[in-house]
C-alpha cells in the first residue's frame, strides 16, 4: 500500500529549467525537503549522489529513477519532473533524460523500496506509458498515471 502523500501534485514539476544531472539531483533534493521539514536538502542530495556512484539510476529511453534510503523517514516519498530540454545521466542507453521519478524510501523499507522501484521499471517499459507522460503537462492526471501503476504492481506482488 502507498502512502497518501506518496507522490501528490505538489510534487510533481513540469517544465523544469534544469541543464545538469548534479543540477537535477540537487533540485529533487529541495522538492523533497520542502515537503518533509525534518528533512535536509544537503543530506538527501549526498544520499542520491552516493546511490548514483553505485551506477546510474537512468533506466535509458530518457527515464531516470533516482532514489535512496534516508534515516528518520517514515513512509515512501516520491516526485516527478519533466524536463523541456533533456540532461545527460549517464544513462544505459547514453540517452539524456527528461522523465524522472526520484523516491525516497525508510532505511529500513528494503522490500517495499523494491516493489515501488519494480513498479516504476514496468511502467516505463512501456512506451505508450512514456508517451503519455510526455504529452501532458496536468498534475493530477501525472500523479494518477504514476501511482496507479505502482498501486497495480504492488497489489500483484501481494
Amino acid at each position: 500500500m502507498l502512502p497518501s502523500r506518496f507522490l501528490t501534485t505538489d510534487k510533481v514539476v513540469t517544465r523544469a529549467e534544469l541543464h545538469s544531472k548534479k543540477r537535477l539531483l540537487e533540485y529533487v533534493a529541495e522538492l523533497f525537503a520542502k515537503d518533509n521539514q525534518s528533512l535536509l536538502a544537503n543530506d538527501i542530495f549526498d544520499k542520491l549522489v552516493e546511490r548514483e556512484r553505485l551506477g546510474s539510476t537512468g533506466l535509458g529511453k530518457g527515464i531516470a529513477l533516482p532514489h535512496a534510503r534516508i534515516d528518520g523517514l517514515l513512509e515512501a516519498s516520491a516526485v516527478f519532473i519533466k524536463l523541456p530540454a533533456p540532461v545527460d545521466f549517464d544513462a544505459t542507453d547514453s540517452k539524456p533524460v527528461d522523465l524522472v521519478v526520484a523516491l525516497l524510501v525508510p532505511m529500513e523499507a528494503n522490500n517495499e523500496h523494491l516493489k515501488i522501484l519494480a513498479g516504476l521499471a514496468s511502467f516505463f517499459y512501456v512506451d505508450s506509458n512514456c508517451d503519455k507522460l510526455r504529452q501532458t503537462d496536468d498534475k493530477q492526471e501525472l500523479v494518477d498515471l504514476l501511482t496507479d501503476s505502482i498501486k497495480s504492481s504492488l497489489d500483484s506482488a501481494n
